[in-house]
């Protein structure tokens, strides 16, 4: 069975295309924001970190920020650990739990994400015509 196809599998020329301006819209977005981000004087990582944090229902641990961010537990300590070390955000012991930890921005950290998200939220109403028209094609 290995090299045949699934019925209806295949894709014409005009799905390529579709797919492809798909992506390249969120890539024109992705590379706004990311430029947004240095602008700010933050990394593109400690952005998303910071809006994963801002966005988050109630007080978010290390592994939830992990599990946002689709990274290894190992890899959100070592940015929380960044994250604190630049003052953007801060560690909170729960005090029903002492094993939990939480994470909160600082006013900079508030700041960095207002700035940052404030500009990408310009650029996702400028795109939004483009990804309407690319969303209504998938549609049919």
């Amino acid at each position: 069975m290995s090299g045949q196809r699934a019925p209806g599998a295949e894709l014409s020329v005009s799905d390529y295309r579709l797919l492809s301006d798909f992506r390249h819209v969120l890539r024109k977005f992705f590379v706004f924001s990311e430029e947004s981000a240095r602008r700010a004087k933050i990394t593109p990582q400690q952005h998303r970190a910071l809006l994963e944090i801002k966005a988050f229902n109630g007080q978010p641990t290390v592994g939830d920020l992990a599990n946002r961010l689709v990274i290894k537990p190992h890899s959100a300590v070592g940015l929380a650990d960044r994250l604190v070390r630049a003052e953007l955000v801060v560690r909170n012991p729960d005090p029903s739990d002492r094993r939990r930890v939480t994470l909160a921005l600082t006013a900079n950290g508030e700041e960095k994400l207002l700035a940052v998200s404030g500009a990408n939220r310009r650029e996702l109403r400028r795109l939004a015509p483009l990804l309407n028209a690319v969303v209504a094609q998938l549609e049919r």
